[in-house]
């Protein structure tokens, strides 16, 4: 029996014995500690800033600028941790809504940021007294770490500028990578002049304990979590590509073996980020998801080509290395509430969709499975879904034709303007059912609205978007 053969079948032992036995979700709410704790990171701040006069007689806009540095120093130490991959956030949470609320936290300390240094210099100009420009040059010649927060706050404007949507949107998945890269550098510079000048950290020594705690904290996170732990990962596990096989027209499956790999924890529906040592641009991270449930001696993945760098991922020789991060998301069974699951897919989101049918185990039974597609050809898993059809009742529906005019989720024709109705004929007992996605982001925020006018709840919709 061949390896596809063999991730065509059910989960393994190792899987069916590490599955818990109710659903995660309500495990995970119990877990949720990142957001209480953020909100009483800034809470202790203006605390501390109180405690050492806050509010007090002397000028109130180098008051407002003090407490607003001090927020927007926390919140961006904090959106670093949002980001530092720690496993236990990463499982509460999932890597999609961090991603999110990174992004949030992102802008309000970079807004705090910009007023601090509008605030600081306003008041100290007017208790000078001198002008705005002057006293702005004199304090980042004159005071302690001020030339090198300048410099930070220039990094974080480009960092912020660039990650807004519309100009994220015109750029390169790796250009973006890379740029985003110098928020580390910005917040490395722009925060240290609080050390050495700052009149809240300086006066109390609990203060004190608190900031280098948080950055202790906070460099700790990353080092052990985005560097330490995948660079031992990889040397532990040793991956190595075993084969490419084309799977459709652009569609590669990348096989691969290593020492161990029982011992990876991971499951279908997690994905890594992947970087293959073939050489120039090995250092650029892709993500892509496993498309068959995880072996004792083989992963799968399976890659379309974008263009975005993936275009490389067909034409890699067996035997190259491979260093992986994570495994990270959250789209697992262990989100699983007992109830027959629907399994909806676009274009090369069905590998996730794939693996998770190996998953499932006992809680696929009755599954459906909509893949989205332009024509049968196109499609990926051909013959490994007719095989779940046939040994496991799975029922798939492949949803072909062209993208329609009035933005529907489903191909031209298959709606006729009401897709609520249309995803009844398809799936009858839709509402009693839990549903999974998986495909582009705005394709599926039309099927989960599609899926709660159905009647389905929406804490029984699942999904995740890669976080970039």
């Amino acid at each position: 029996m061949n390896d596809t053969t063999r991730l065509a079948g059910p989960a393994s032992r190792r899987d069916e014995a590490t599955r818990p036995a109710g659903p995660a979700r309500r495990r995970n709410g119990r877990t949720r500690l990142a957001g209480p704790a953020a909100v009483l990171s800034v809470v202790a701040v203006v605390a501390l800033w109180l405690a050492n006069g806050g509010i007090g007689p002397g000028e109130p806009l180098t008051s407002a600028g003090r407490v607003t540095g001090l927020v927007a120093s926390d919140l961006l130490l904090l959106q670093v941790l949002l980001m530092a991959r720690i496993p236990w956030v990463e499982r509460a949470y999932g890597q999609d809504l961090l991603a999110r609320r990174h992004r949030v936290i992102g802008f309000l300390s970079f807004w705090l940021m910009l007023a601090h240094v509008v605030l600081i210099t306003a008041g100290y100009a007017r208790t000078a007294p001198a002008s705005v420009p002057g006293e702005a040059w004199s304090l980042v010649v004159t005071y302690p770490g001020m030339l090198l927060a300048a410099a930070g706050t220039l990094l974080l404007i480009l960092v912020v500028v660039l990650s807004v949507r519309a100009a994220r949107r015109r750029q390169r998945y790796e250009t973006w990578h890379l740029l985003h890269l110098y928020a580390y550098l910005g917040v490395g510079l722009a925060l240290p002049h609080q050390l050495w000048t700052g009149a809240d950290f300086t006066a109390s020594p609990l203060a004190r304990l608190y900031w280098w705690g948080l950055y202790g904290a906070t460099l700790a996170a990353v080092l052990a979590f985005r560097v330490a732990l995948p660079l031992g990962r990889s040397a532990y596990h040793r991956l190595r590509v075993d084969a490419v096989v084309p799977e459709a027209p652009g569609v590669v499956s990348v096989y691969l073996r290593g020492h161990r790999l029982d011992r990876l924890p991971v499951r279908a529906g997690q994905f890594f980020l992947w970087r293959f040592l073939d050489g120039p641009g090995w250092s650029r991270a892709h993500p892509y998801t496993l498309s068959a449930a995880p072996r004792d001696n083989l992963l799968r993945i399976t890659v379309k080509d974008l263009g975005d760098g993936s275009h490389r991922v067909g034409r890699l020789l067996p035997g190259t290395r491979v260093l992986v991060e994570g495994p990270y998301g959250t789209l697992t069974a262990e989100r699983s509430s007992g109830r027959p699951p629907l399994l909806i897919a676009a274009g090369v989101g069905i590998t996730t969709m794939r693996a998770l049918l190996d998953d499932l185990g006992p809680a696929g039974t009755g599954a459906t499975l909509l893949y989205r597609v332009r024509t049968r050809a196109e499609g990926v898993f051909r013959l490994e879904l007719d095989d779940l059809a046939r040994r496991h009742g799975v029922r798939i529906v492949h949803l072909e034709g062209s993208r329609p005019r009035h933005g529907s989720w489903l191909p031209a024709g298959w709606s006729a303007g009401d897709d609520a109705a249309a995803l009844r004929r398809l799936v009858p007992d839709v509402a009693g059912r839990e549903a999974y996605l998986c495909g582009p982001p705005p394709w599926m925020a039309a099927v989960r609205a599609c899926l709660r006018d159905a009647g389905v709840p929406d804490d029984l919709i699942h999904s995740e978007e890669f976080a970039w």
